[in-house]
């Protein structure tokens, strides 16, 4: 008999995929189900940056592209860290991938061997322990908890170093919590790295255009560990491109050379459209930008509003990205009919069969007393999930 291999073996399947495939499965079916479970906005590509794509189109930027990239998209992506993180980098410290997955995944299979750590604080978005694992290294977890608003602090960070860290992977602003990190707090992290000088620190700043009240800091700003910080970011997220497939990130050349030498053996450039898209979005006009982080934050607090009338659904309110990261625990042990709730994971698939609602369990997002829920949505289809949430645990006793 010919099995799979061991590393795919040990590989989960993405939480937050598999639920949707479940909501997809009973939409098909004609069960009127709300979708709560994937990271993907709602907004349409805005025009100028579709009408890229088409100009591209036909000027016959339909061959191979580079590796990795356009120079003309990377040097804009050196223009875009400078004007909105003030990071200063250069064409050659920058690569073009297929999705911000594939940069983290790139960076990942790039330094860490067998037996590596990879330090994480939970939660932690569903694909970085799979990806460290994919790696054969070993996922290490730094809990926080509400009452630090899911943020490391320095402390805990120096105590969980080891001689077999190699890398400490976060982002701000955070999917599955929604909290951001202050300056303050990057530099006490900062400080801590600088006497790790081999630890390379991995920031995803997918979300760093949606937030509340903050400005989005970068960890990359602090110059005494420049060299050992990478930043990964991608188009998805701020200008409404998931399906265009393209993600970057910049960080020391040597690394960006050893991601484009593995890159170039398992995926080569990134569609050479979505980059011209990609050069559109990021050099034109970034008003679209202001106006979904305003909708974004209205639809927040909407689904705040319901969600303190929830007894037993605890949490803080999120300051970036578009999840919320209830504590649901008070729930665990209690019955709905002759069904006991065990935990998160038959709470959210309870919510699914019960109220066609589709949310995903804390667990695999190393929060497993939380419900993430995506507000992604419109105002009048939260308000429904909403209330079908409310009164589905209005029947738990």
């Amino acid at each position: 008999m010919i099995n799979i291999s061991d590393r795919l073996a040990a590989l989960s399947i993405s939480a937050t995929l598999a639920m949707n495939q479940r909501s997809r499965e009973m939409i098909s079916k004609g069960i009127d189900v709300i979708n709560l479970s994937i990271g993907e906005p709602d907004f349409d590509t805005p025009e100028h940056i579709k009408e890229a794509a088409i100009k591209a189109i036909h000027d016959n930027f339909t061959h191979y592209p580079p590796v990795s990239g356009f120079m003309d998209l990377r040097e804009a992506i050196t223009l875009k860290l400078s004007r909105d993180n003030g990071l200063r980098y250069s064409p050659n410290e920058v690569i073009v991938s297929t999705g911000a997955k594939q940069s983290l995944a790139n960076v990942m299979l790039s330094v860490l061997n067998p037996g590596d750590e990879a330090l994480m604080p939970a939660p932690y978005w569903v694909s970085y322990p799979e990806m460290v694992k994919l790696a054969e290294a070993i996922p290490v977890i730094v809990p926080t908890g509400i009452d630090q608003n899911y943020k490391i602090n320095a402390e805990q960070l120096e105590a969980y170093i080891t001689p077999k860290t190699k890398l400490f992977i976060f982002n701000s602003p955070s999917n599955p919590s929604g909290q951001v990190y202050s300056r303050d707090e990057l530099k006490a992290l900062a400080e801590v790295f600088e006497r790790h000088p081999n630890i390379i620190v991995l920031s995803d700043e997918i979300y760093e255009h949606i937030t509340y009240q903050n400005k989005h800091e970068s960890i990359g700003q602090f110059d005494s560990i420049r060299k050992q910080v990478v930043i990964i970011n991608g188009m998805s997220k701020a200008y409404a491109m998931t399906g265009w497939r393209l993600g970057y990130m910049a960080g020391p050349e040597w690394l960006v050379k050893s991601c484009q030498k593995l890159q170039g053996q398992y995926t080569s450039g990134a569609c050479a459209i979505s980059q011209k898209a990609a050069l559109a979005a990021l050099l034109g006009d970034q008003s679209a930008i202001k106006c979904m982080v305003k909708v974004f934050k209205e639809r927040r607090d909407l689904v705040i509003s319901y969600l303190r009338e929830i007894p037993g659904f605890e949490g803080e309110i999120p300051q970036g990205a578009f999840y919320v990261l209830p504590d649901v625990s008070a729930y665990f042990g209690k019955k709905v009919g002759d069904k006991i709730i065990h935990n998160s994971d038959e709470l959210s698939m309870h919510l699914l069969t019960e109220a066609h609602v589709a949310t995903v369990s804390g667990k695999p997002f190393g929060a497993p007393g939380c419900l993430r829920l995506s507000y992604a949505s419109s105002t009048k289809v939260l308000s429904e999930a909403m209330i079908r949430i409310k009164h589905e645990m209005e029947k738990v006793r």
